[in-house]
């Protein structure tokens, strides 16, 4: 038996109001339509799925090309039937077929590989995934032949529901298994007899049935993997509780979140135990975090390494860049892409490092930019200091030594060199190299003027209106 998934990816959106397409929509910081192909792809080879696409499909395509997926064009918009027809020629070969809607984020693969037993267990032409909601309005009713019993004898929309089927809660997910040859045996038997002239794919459990096939339906454990989002508020709902579950994931591994319900998490993050994430923490993209670690109120990590023993102080922003064990960021600093922060380095108050090598135990504690920058073991960095890395037109490199003693307000000029051990005098403008264990000093020579400051006030004051002098 040969199973191929189907994923439904075609549609506008438009009561989201949106411009983008709605599966390009983000929830726990991947689209919707990427949580339910990582779904999919635990049961089948990317090969195997068919992303059915049509509104904004270049785009769509361009976002989820890296899965490996193949893609089915449906070229004008006539419903679910349609695209269903549409993927005819793809899904030749397959014995079976499970049909997935891409705006469901938060189905598991548990539940497709429920939904994919049930139907070989029953001999079915057409499983249908169900799930009892608190509130079904605006769903369609799935209407079985017996209380209680699996067989289905139709789907009924909200608008065509009869008397007494409203306080029917079992509700159409969308989410199907079909026998491919029953399937496509009958789909042409569709009609878009409906106000928007579509051809509906609910439509198949009516024609199946009605054809002596078997249609029976099976109930999702939890019925919130089921719920799409049709307006911005719903999908903010999702992304909250796809976000809580990331934080008691992390939290049964160990990890201690104050006020979970403040943090964002995006999907995927890894975070090792004992580590401490404060409240409104952001930990985002493909972030990586060690043990032992502390991350304080208001910082922002994305597509960030950090080792065990990090702690990251408050409103800290470190992007697509490397932490040892051991370092020391903020607060307010700003860790931008390509740096590498040594073991028990010092990233301190707002200072920026961009494209920056800091070595081990080495000290940037205030006030300071480190762009296009290498620098040694153990060497301080004093407040104010700036790498002067762009001339107008070029990006050029600082290299400084280890054990190196910068003075604060130093501006050193790229591309320069700092020897291991140097010295630079505060207040310096470097613009030539400094040899190992030298003093440079680049600036104005002081000069004392005696009595300067007392005379200039004498002066003042003799022009004063009514002075004697």
């Amino acid at each position: 038996m040969r199973l191929g998934i189907l994923i439904m990816a075609a549609g506008k959106g438009t009561r989201l109001k949106s411009k983008r397409a709605k599966v390009l929509h983000e929830i726990g910081g991947r689209p919707l339509l990427r949580h339910v192909i990582g779904a999919a792809a635990q049961l089948v080879p990317a090969r195997d799925i068919l992303v059915i696409v049509g509104h904004q499909a270049e785009a769509v395509e361009s976002a989820v090309r890296d899965t490996g997926v193949r893609f089915v064009v449906q070229e004008k918009q006539r419903g679910t039937g349609h695209a269903i027809q549409c993927a005819e020629r793809e899904t030749r070969g397959y014995d079976m077929l499970i049909v997935l809607s891409g705006d469901v984020p938060l189905l598991r693969a548990e539940t497709i590989a429920a939904l994919r037993d049930f139907h070989l267990s029953q001999r079915a032409a057409m499983s249908i995934l169900t799930a009892e909601a608190a509130n079904p309005f605006g769903y369609g009713r799935v209407i079985r032949r017996e209380a209680g019993a699996p067989e289905v004898a139709a789907i009924v929309e909200q608008k065509a529901l009869k008397p007494g089927m409203e306080e029917v809660r079992e509700i159409n997910s969308g989410i199907y298994a079909f026998r491919r040859k029953a399937l496509y045996e009958n789909i042409g038997r569709l009609r878009a007899e409906n106000p928007q002239k579509e051809l509906y794919l609910t439509d198949m459990a009516r024609l199946l049935a009605g054809g002596g096939k078997r249609v029976v339906a099976i109930e999702a454990a939890q019925p919130t993997e089921v719920l799409g989002a049709n307006t911005i508020a719903e999908m903010m709902e999702l992304d909250r509780e796809m976000r809580l579950a990331e934080a008691r994931r992390l939290m049964a591994a160990g990890v201690i979140i104050f006020r979970p319900e403040t943090v964002t998490i995006d999907v995927g993050v890894e975070v090792g135990a004992d580590t401490v994430i404060e409240p409104f923490v952001q930990l985002l993209g493909q972030t990586k975090i060690g043990g032992d670690c502390l991350i304080r109120s208001y910082s922002v990590v994305e597509n960030a390494t950090l080792a065990d023993r990090v702690v990251v102080r408050q409103g800290c922003v470190v992007a697509e860049s490397q932490i040892e064990k051991g370092a020391l960021i903020g607060p307010f600093a700003h860790v931008r892409p390509g740096c590498h922060i040594g073991e028990d380095a010092h990233i301190g108050n707002f200072v920026e490092t961009k494209k920056t090598r800091v070595g081990k135990g080495s000290k940037a504690n205030h006030l300071t930019y480190l762009g296009d920058a290498v620098v040694g073991a153990g060497t301080n960095i004093g407040a104010g200091t700036i790498t002067c890395n762009y001339d107008g037109v070029n990006k050029h490199t600082t290299v400084i030594g280890d054990r190196v003693f910068i003075g604060s307000d130093s501006a050193l000029v790229a591309p320069v060199m700092v020897g291991d051990g140097a010295y630079v005098g505060a207040g310096s403008v470097i613009t030539d190299d400094v040899p190992a264990d030298a003093l440079a000093v680049g600036r104005g020579r002081q000069v004392n003027k005696p009595q300067w400051a007392k005379n200039r006030r004498a002066r003042k004051e003799a022009r004063k209106p009514g002075s004697t002098n």
